[in-house]
């Protein structure tokens, strides 16, 4: 199928209805590129952003770059300045996550940045990651999620991307949270000693709470209860697992006003700085190559 829609491509008349027919599968760049190279991107992408490209992604997969066609401007709408537009055949490697049934020869439109002397980077034969969804009846044609979902490939990349993919096929892997429904600071009888509870809204509508305990004397202790049963020693989430990336990515800078159950003052503000303390204890969710979903 690729050879004849390559033929089809590279001839004049066939042009614009091969690039119609692959409309959408590329995601326009941004007028300031993330990263100035595949090879960059591959470097310097965090744990967030490959949790962002897997998560988002129907399948992902190794491939070579075969022959790669960079599209004149007005074939490349919504292009922006300092990138351009390819169209990249390819041979599958690998599917490394995602259903079966993807054909050995590939093709997708990319956006990639002009090197620093203003010319299109030479791919072929280079081995790549692509985060990407199947064009619909289209099996050998791929849409790429995000506009850094080409990365080089590299065994460390391979190794880190790796336990991702294992955890988010898993079954069991924390779900998406959407905001916060519910927070309610309760005063115990000692001074110095608190109970707040925080209630998560996720996609699946599945329960999910942070419990914070203050106790005199002794250093606040947080965790997060992932079901209907909210358990007291409950864990913060390590760092770099798909829970701490659930939290830190997704929860709002501020605990919303109107969710903040507590009548009293006090409360409410207890209610406030428990909250900011899980946020300092998850730390920033830092990217370099995705943006904020949302």
């Amino acid at each position: 199928m690729l050879g004849s829609l390559t033929q089809y491509f590279r001839s004049v008349s066939g042009i614009a209805a091969a690039l119609a027919a692959l409309a959408g599968s590329t995601v326009p760049a941004s007028a300031q590129p993330l990263a100035r190279s595949i090879d960059e991107a591959s470097q310097i992408a965090t744990y967030a952003d490959l949790v962002t490209l897997s998560d988002g992604s129907a399948m992902v997969v190794r491939a070579q770059i075969r022959r790669q066609t960079a599209l004149k401007p007005e074939r490349a709408p919504g292009l922006a300045p300092g990138f351009v537009r390819l169209f990249i055949e390819a041979r599958t490697t690998a599917l490394i996550a995602g259903t079966s049934g993807l054909a050995g020869d590939i093709s997708y439109l990319v956006d990639v940045p002009l090197d620093a002397k203003g010319k299109v980077p030479k791919l072929k034969n280079r081995d790549v990651l692509l985060f990407a969804r199947a064009v619909p009846g289209r099996a050998s044609e791929l849409q790429l999620v995000s506009e850094h979902a080409q990365l080089a490939f590299t065994p460390a990349l391979d190794a880190r991307l790796r336990p991702i993919l294992t955890e988010l096929a898993s079954g069991k892997a924390p779900p998406r949270i959407t905001g916060i429904s519910d927070a309610l600071a309760v005063p115990g009888t000692l001074v110095g000693e608190s109970e707040t509870q925080i209630f998560l809204a996720t996609t699946n509508r599945s329960p999910a709470s942070i419990t914070i305990l203050r106790r005199p004397s002794q250093r606040p202790e947080w965790g997060i209860s992932w079901g209907e049963i909210i358990d007291s020693a409950a864990r913060a989430p390590a760092p770099e697992t798909i829970g701490w990336y659930r939290l830190a990515c997704s929860l709002p800078r501020q605990l919303p006003s109107n969710a903040n159950l507590a009548r009293d003052a006090n409360a409410r503000r207890l209610a406030m700085a428990d909250y900011g303390f899980v946020l300092e204890q998850l730390g920033p969710c830092e990217r370099r190559i995705t943006r904020a979903e949302g």
